[in-house]
């Protein structure tokens, strides 16, 4: 049996920047480990399947290479950019069945795409030593106020702040040590952030490791950008924090250049009532899984 698989590159506009995705978009008759199967052959972080919902506009499962996961920021910019390119769906609002929840999406004239998460959880604070110590930098190398915490808005992460830009170029990741923590902290993986305060269009840039699930590292992530913007407002980094939408770098240090918007809206007390992360995809081609 052959299944046609699109490859996008989420966050960029660029073939050779973004995070690439793998969308089937007729899903509805395979079986879970025929999923599994085309999600290692396609070999990208994370590969959507979509189907019918009897609770949703759509239903999407994502398959990393490894494992199921319960949602994938960029792997939805990707399957609704790809939606919309074969007017499948038009702009407006959509919903969408996940194992994170049902969730929002909606699609811009401009193609511009943002998936509503779920609202932040914050977990534990985690020992700085043996973060550094698995990013092979020193300690006072990580952002002296910030705590290194547990943050999901749909898939947990670990939020580490680095005290400067430059530092993302300085981490020399050990992914077993890395691996070995985010399976004890129940986590998908890092998400190592530096902000840019001086940036005119940029919060922050990022790098992010998942070796856990066979992701060394990933070039643009839209859950963890999520927690981020969450993280930022609660421990008030956000300039402007009310209905602004911010840009956040990612992938530069691995030459695949990516930009994530993310927004934020908040109730009357402050506290957050929508988080939207969201930007382009560009398609790069169509290609042929063989199954059994």
């Amino acid at each position: 049996m052959d299944i046609e698989v699109s490859t996008l590159h989420a966050f960029s506009d660029n073939p050779l920047g973004g995070n690439p995705a793998g969308v089937v978009l007729q899903a509805e008759h395979l079986s879970d480990s025929q999923m599994q199967e085309i999600a290692k052959q396609v070999g990208f972080s994370e590969t959507a399947f979509v189907m019918p919902s009897d609770q949703a506009d759509f239903k999407v499962r994502y398959f990393t290479p490894s494992d199921e996961v319960d949602l994938c920021g960029h792997a939805t910019i990707a399957l609704f950019y790809l939606m919309k390119a074969q007017h499948i769906v038009g702009a407006g609002l959509y919903t969408l069945e996940t194992l994170a929840g049902i969730l929002e999406v909606v699609v811009h004239n401009n193609g511009e795409v943002y998936l509503s998460q779920a609202l932040p959880e914050f977990g534990e604070i985690v020992d700085r030593q043996n973060i550094a110590d698995s990013l092979g930098i020193p300690t006072h190398d990580l952002h002296a106020e910030l705590p290194v915490q547990i943050v999901s808005t749909g898939l947990p992460d670990i939020l580490i702040a680095v005290k400067h830009v430059d530092v993302l170029a300085k981490i020399v990741p050990d992914f077993q040590l890395i691996t070995g923590i985010c399976k004890a902290h129940h986590v998908i993986g890092y998400h190592v952030f530096a902000l840019e305060p001086d940036a005119e269009n940029t919060l922050a840039e990022c790098r992010n490791f998942a070796p856990l699930y066979d992701i060394p590292e990933e070039s643009a992530t839209g859950t963890s950008n999520g927690a981020l913007l969450c993280y930022l407002q609660k421990y008030q980094q956000l300039p402007t924090p009310h209905d602004q939408t911010y840009t956040i770098k990612q992938g530069y240090t691995m030459n695949r250049p990516s930009e994530i918007l993310a927004r934020l809206t908040l109730g009357s007390s402050n506290e957050v009532t929508q988080i939207q992360v969201g930007g382009v995809a560009v398609q790069i081609e169509n290609i042929q899984i063989q199954l059994p």
